[in-house]
C-alpha cells in the first residue's frame, strides 16, 4: 500500500493549484440522494470550489434540499433548473457549465457521494490538455436504503465499517477507499476507448468544454452523452487520463434506466466517430 501511494512522479505540466473548480451535480427527482451528495461536497478538505446543481426538472422537494444545504454551507451553491420535458441531461449540463465560475469542471451525479478528498484529488490530477475519467464504488440496495433513511453523511463512520460491508456484499470495492495513487504516465490512455467512461465522475478544463460546444444537446434519454463528450474532447486534441485509485465516488444503488435504445445509441455514436475520423 505504501508503494502504491508513493508510485508516481508529478506532472511538469500541472497548473498552479489555486485555480477555481466548479463541481456540476446532475440531478433529477431524487432529493434524498442529492442531500447525501451535497453533504459530502460541503465537507471537502479543499474549499476552493463551488457547487452547481444542474437539475433536469425536479420538483419542490429537490429545491428544498438545495436551499437547506446551501444555508449551512460555506461553499457557494447555485441551483440551475429547467422544466421537465424528458431526459435532457445534456442541455442542463450545458446550462450548468454556463453558470459556472471556475476554470476547471468536475461532473458528478446527484446519486454519488464524494470522499472528503474528492476535489483535492481531482485538483492533483488536473493537467493542461487533459481530461479525467474517474470511477465509482457501488453500494448494495440494502446499504443504500440505510444511508438514505439516516439522511446524514459521516465518512469516518462509513469507513470504519467498510470491511463488514464488503463481507456482507454491500460494497464492491474497499482498497480504493484506503489507498490513493499519485499521478503518472500510467494513467494516460493512448487512444479512445469506451471502457470506464462514467458521466458520474469526469473532469476537464472549462475552456476545453466550451471549445467543443459542451455536451451534444441532440442526445436525449439513454444516449451515451458522456462517451460522446469524451470522444469529442479527444478529437479536439485533449488527452484522457484515468482517475482510478484517486477520485472514486460512492454510488448509491438504483435500478438501471431503460436501455431499450442502448444498441441504437451505440451505433449512432460509432457512426459519428467514424464520420469525424473521416472513415465514411
Amino acid at each position: 500500500m505504501w508503494r502504491l501511494n508513493q508510485a508516481a512522479q508529478p506532472n511538469q505540466n500541472s497548473p498552479k493549484e489555486d485555480f477555481k473548480i466548479s463541481v456540476i451535480v446532475a440531478t433529477y427527482n431524487w432529493p434524498e440522494a442529492l442531500k447525501l451528495c451535497l453533504l459530502s461536497l460541503i465537507k471537502q478538505t479543499d474549499s476552493n470550489f463551488e457547487i452547481i446543481v444542474a437539475d433536469d426538472g425536479s420538483g419542490a422537494p429537490t429545491k428544498a434540499v438545495v436551499d437547506q444545504i446551501a444555508a449551512q454551507s460555506a461553499i457557494r451553491i447555485e441551483h440551475v433548473w429547467q422544466e421537465d420535458d424528458g431526459c435532457r441531461k445534456t442541455l442542463i449540463a450545458n446550462r450548468g457549465i454556463a453558470a459556472s465560475q471556475g476554470s476547471y469542471l468536475i461532473f458528478i451525479d446527484g446519486d454519488c457521494i464524494a470522499q472528503p478528498d474528492f476535489v483535492s484529488q481531482h485538483r492533483k490530477l488536473a493537467q493542461k490538455n487533459y481530461l479525467i475519467t474517474g470511477s465509482r464504488i457501488l453500494l448494495s440496495e440494502r446499504l443504500t436504503k440505510q444511508l438514505l433513511q439516516l439522511g446524514l453523511w459521516n465518512f469516518s463512520d462509513f469507513k470504519k465499517n467498510i470491511l463488514s460491508y464488503r463481507m456482507a456484499g454491500d460494497i464492491n470495492k474497499v482498497l480504493q477507499l484506503i489507498v490513493k495513487r499519485g499521478d503518472g504516465h500510467w494513467r494516460n490512455f493512448k487512444r479512445f476507448v469506451w471502457r470506464r467512461i462514467k458521466g458520474c465522475n469526469m473532469a476537464c478544463w472549462k475552456s476545453d468544454a466550451l471549445a467543443i460546444g459542451g455536451f451534444d444537446e441532440s442526445l436525449v434519454g439513454w444516449a451515451h452523452e458522456d462517451a460522446d463528450f469524451v470522444f469529442r474532447l479527444e478529437h479536439h486534441g485533449i488527452h484522457r487520463k484515468s482517475g482510478s485509485w484517486s477520485t472514486e465516488v460512492i454510488h448509491l444503488y438504483h435500478r438501471v434506466r431503460d436501455q431499450s435504445l442502448n444498441d441504437v445509441s451505440i451505433e449512432k455514436l460509432n457512426a459519428k466517430i467514424r464520420k469525424m475520423r473521416g472513415l465514411t
